[in-house]
């Protein structure tokens, strides 16, 4: 890298290439204003920009980094399988044992197929669904973000509403006519031309919302009644939230699973599955046509498979423990500063909600987004070296790798930062 380069002059190259500069829009900084810091590498807890610059680094790839950046294990299975092939076009052992795996960490899910990434994820469980039922309505949830696959585009949250965007243009009105939006953490009535109810089981794209008491039982139970199907986006909780993802978690079984981000060990991967007897409607057994020239590359299952070893009963309680800890800390420092604010926790997922009381569903944490105060915490958590989501709508994502002192040094900084987003409002703005 040269030694002029700095963010701002590949901001104006990348322009000039990449729409927006940027290959996925929230990194774009749109909804925080500013220019994207550049990533030259990372190395446990921490990234450095091409300037030299450290940031303590809670997006950790937005949560696909859970032993932290360039841990040596996952570094070192990529080597070795690099140093074999790239890619292949053929079935490896790796595909195979990473599926015995999933099967073995998750009740339930006894069949998967890989794919590259959470969207592949999501629109293959969807038309899978469609073709085993024989349906074709499906019922998601407003906020919940299932990539960016036109049927489950409608009512997204993240990066959808990062930009300020309703929905997409280019999305017609055939492509979502069977999509049905519900509001989070109700139960909707369900008829019997419903497929799928596709649902976040902790909805993790509106900042971070838990499911209320009684809210996936009542999903289970209503897709029971009139024969849909029930498919859980797991691919931010999946072996995030404990060894068998939120179904273990909170003991509800779904019909359909997807999985991305922490399964492919930061490499591009995901994967969708469910009972056999569904699984078992995707070609070449069955009608439903799903397929992918780099579905289970070699690189990405030994990542894959480098991470889930080092994830044990252990790791978990060490997780919780971490998120647990800043979460109280975040907490404190913000009522100090008196600002409105709530930090839900679940297992090591975090959310930052600048409200006056808790967040159940999108409209209130639009309500939330729309205070203006992520805005101005997220550049004064910034000029002090700490990187959280560009966006009010993102978790963050405490790693195995963040010690303690790396979490007293990011409440010491939040406080600062929170003191100077207090002064820069006017009396009464931040609860206004």
């Amino acid at each position: 890298m040269s030694s002029t380069t700095t963010n701002a002059s590949l901001f104006e190259r990348a322009q000039r290439r990449i729409p927006g500069g940027v290959n996925s829009p929230v990194r774009a900084f749109r909804s925080v204003g500013g220019t994207p810091y550049f990533v030259s590498r990372g190395e446990g807890a921490y990234v450095w920009d091409v300037e030299g610059r450290r940031y303590l680094d809670y997006v950790q790839s937005y949560g696909a980094s859970i032993l932290g950046h360039a841990h040596p294990a996952v570094v070192e299975a990529v080597r070795a399988a690099a140093g074999r092939g790239t890619t292949y076009g053929a079935p490896t052992e790796g595909e195979v044992r990473l599926a015995e795996e999933l099967c073995a960490r998750v009740p339930g899910l006894e069949m998967v197929r890989l794919v590259s990434s959470g969207t592949e994820a999501t629109m293959s469980a969807l038309r899978l669904a469609r073709g085993a039922t024989g349906r074709s309505k499906i019922v998601k949830f407003a906020g919940c973000y299932h990539g960016h696959s036109d049927a489950l585009l409608a009512g997204g949250g993240s990066g959808v509403a990062d930009q300020g965007l309703a929905d997409s243009a280019g999305v017609t009105a055939g492509a979502v006519a069977d999509t049905v939006v519900a509001p989070y953490n109700r139960v909707p009535a369900l008829d019997r031309d419903v497929a799928v109810v596709m649902v976040e089981p902790v909805a993790a794209n509106m900042g971070l919302v838990p499911p209320a008491p009684g809210f996936l039982e009542g999903l289970r139970a209503a897709c029971d009644r009139v024969g849909a199907l029930l498919c859980f986006d797991e691919v931010i909780t999946g072996f995030r939230v404990g060894p068998g993802g939120a179904s273990r978690r909170f003991g509800v079984l779904p019909d359909l699973w997807c999985f991305g981000k922490v399964i492919g060990g930061g490499l591009p991967l995901g994967a969708f599955g469910g009972r056999e007897a569904v699984m078992e409607q995707l070609a070449p057994l069955g009608p439903v046509y799903q397929a992918g020239t780099l579905s289970g590359n070699p690189l990405a299952t030994a990542a894959g498979l480098a991470v889930l070893a080092e994830l044990d009963d252990a790791a978990y309680a060490m997780l919780d423990g971490r998120a647990s800890e800043l979460a109280g800390m975040l907490g404190d420092v913000m009522v100090d500063a008196d600002l409105p604010v709530q930090v839900p926790r679940l297992g090591p997922l975090l959310g930052l909600h600048f409200s006056d009381a808790p967040v159940t569903d999108y409209d209130e944490a639009r309500a939330a987004a729309e205070t203006g105060i992520y805005r101005r915490f997220f550049g004064a958590m910034l000029e002090r070296g700490v990187a959280i989501a560009p966006g009010p709508f993102e978790a963050m994502f405490p790693s195995l790798a963040h010690g303690h002192d790396d979490l007293e040094r990011t409440a010491d900084l939040a406080a600062a930062a929170a003191a100077d987003v207090q002064r820069l409002l006017a009396p009464g703005a931040a609860r206004s």
